[in-house]
Parts: C-alpha cells; sequence; structure tokens
C-alpha cells in the first residue's frame, strides 16, 4: 500500500516535471468593436412666401402672336393688349415739311406760301379708353423766304428814317420772312383701326428779325435787330395713319390769330408796326412720326 503511493507520488512528480520543460503557447485573442449608426430622417411642413410674377413684355408678346394658329383672330388678341398698356407712355419723334402763310406779309410779296421743314419730340398717354390718348409734342420750324427787303440794294416799302418816342432816328436796312417758329402743342387723338383722327390746342413764337441802322454817341452808324417776341394761341385739326407697327403719317392744318405784332429792341422804345393790329397765320404741314417706345 504504501509502495503504490510512493509509486504514484514519484509519477505525478515526472509527468508535471515533463509539460513544465514544454514551451506554452499563448493564445491572443482580438475584439472587434463594431457600431451601426442609424439616419433618421423628419418630415416638417415649411410655409414659403409666394414668388412675385414677372411679366413677360408687351414686345415680346407681340412677337408670339405672329406664330399663333391663322384661325385665332390677332385683332382680338392685339386689342387684349392695348388694354394693358393703357397707363403705359408711349414717346417718339417727328419730321415734316409745310406750307404757311401770314395775311401780314401779302402786301410785302407776290409768294403767298411760305415752304418749311420741321423736327419734333412727343410723349403720349392713354386715358379712360386704350384708343383714346393725349398727346404732348414740342417742335421747331425752319420757314425759308419769300421775300428780302435790302434798302442798300433797292427801293422797298419800308424804306426811310424812323424815330423812337425819344425822337432818336433808326434807318431801315433789311428784312426776310426767313424765320424760326416754336410750337408747344397739346393733342387729344382716337384710334379706330388704322386711322386716328386728332384736335389740338397749340401755342407759337415766330423768331422774326428786322435791322436797322441806330444812333451810336449821336452818330447813325451802328446796325441793330428788332425781334419779335411774344406768344400766340391757335388749334389744330389733322389725320394720322398708322402706316407700320411703329411709323405713323399725317397731314395737319394749324390756325393762329397774332394780335399786335411787334418786333422789339431793349434799347429803343419803337415799334414797325401799327399798335392793335391782328393778323391770321395758317399752315398745313405732312409729316411722319416714329414711335421710340412701343
Amino acid at each position: 500500500m504504501l509502495l503504490r503511493k510512493i509509486i504514484l507520488l514519484f509519477s505525478v512528480i515526472f509527468i508535471n516535471s515533463t509539460f513544465a520543460q514544454r514551451k506554452k503557447t499563448d493564445t491572443i485573442y482580438v475584439y472587434e468593436k463594431v457600431i451601426v449608426y442609424d439616419t433618421i430622417y423628419l418630415e416638417k411642413a415649411i410655409k414659403l412666401k409666394p414668388a412675385k410674377l414677372m411679366l413677360s413684355s408687351l414686345e415680346i408678346q407681340a412677337k408670339e402672336i405672329k406664330s399663333i394658329p391663322q384661325n385665332t383672330n390677332k385683332e382680338e388678341i392685339e386689342e387684349q393688349l392695348n388694354k394693358i398698356s393703357v397707363n403705359k407712355f408711349q414717346y417718339g419723334i417727328h419730321a415734316g415739311i409745310g406750307l404757311k402763310k401770314v395775311s401780314w406779309a401779302e402786301n410785302l410779296s407776290e409768294k403767298n406760301q411760305q415752304f418749311g421743314q420741321n423736327l419734333g419730340i412727343w410723349i403720349s398717354k392713354s386715358i379712360i379708353d386704350p384708343n383714346f390718348s393725349l398727346m404732348l409734342s414740342a417742335n421747331i420750324y425752319s420757314w425759308n423766304s419769300t421775300f428780302d427787303l435790302n434798302a442798300n440794294k433797292e427801293e422797298t416799302y419800308l424804306d426811310g428814317f424812323y424815330f423812337s418816342k425819344d425822337n432818336q432816328p433808326l434807318l431801315f436796312q433789311r428784312f426776310n420772312n426767313k424765320h424760326f417758329e416754336y410750337i408747344l402743342q397739346l393733342k387729344a387723338i382716337y384710334e379706330w383701326k388704322n386711322l386716328r383722327p386728332f384736335v389740338g390746342f397749340l401755342a407759337n413764337k415766330n423768331n422774326y428779325k428786322m435791322q436797322f441802322l441806330v444812333p451810336e454817341n449821336n452818330v447813325l452808324n451802328k446796325l441793330d435787330d428788332f425781334k419779335s417776341n411774344q406768344v400766340n394761341f391757335g388749334f389744330s385739326l389733322g389725320l394720322q395713319y398708322r402706316l407700320f407697327n411703329r411709323f405713323l403719317i399725317d397731314v395737319e392744318y394749324q390756325h393762329f390769330k397774332i394780335k399786335n405784332l411787334s418786333l422789339k429792341n431793349s434799347s429803343f422804345d419803337f415799334d414797325i408796326f401799327k399798335t392793335n393790329n391782328t393778323f391770321a397765320e395758317r399752315k398745313i404741314s405732312l409729316g411722319i412720326s416714329y414711335f421710340i417706345s412701343k
């Protein structure tokens, strides 16, 4: 019994010493940590402000009319576009030629009609109805001469000495009716299809000039001008025709009543025309207008 225990003890010691001499193998454990992120989307109603509407210009709309089907009534569409543009200002330029007749010059020349040209600008706006508009225009006319009175070359109706109110002598030299005329006009126009009849109220100023030899240092040796400066009022009648989309041709009659026609000089109190005179001025002109804006 004792012998068995001794043998078992030696056997255990031998086995342990044998395993102790073996090389131990280390075991490495690798751990991986995986993190999963989930994205959560939340839907929420957002109040949006309405955007400002941008309308295309009338010019673009007019181009679109050209491409619409043939069975569509273009006149009705253009009429609707005209109603949209009631509050829109339009402006343009004008040029023309004309004939003028002034009663005071009939005794000075055998030619009763004076030829001239004019240039002007205008602005208009539809009121109440798209077919009814008011136009304000400003024109400058250049009128050619129909007579030339020159006392140095020939005898004239106006030859001789004249005296101012303070008895200063004036000697007539020359005068002709070549002059500039400035006209400001307000027209009322009604458009029916392509026809535009109108009536107008106008004011004008004629820039006539007469030349005298006047005294200087008590010697009659200085040339000086006597000019007209009064404003006259009148009326006009006429008809415009829309030739193309941007062009108008017109014929116009103007009538002025000139009261107390006078030629003045700031240095001399003198007027060659009689006081309280009244003259009539009439003109007829043919012109063409162009719409810069549309």
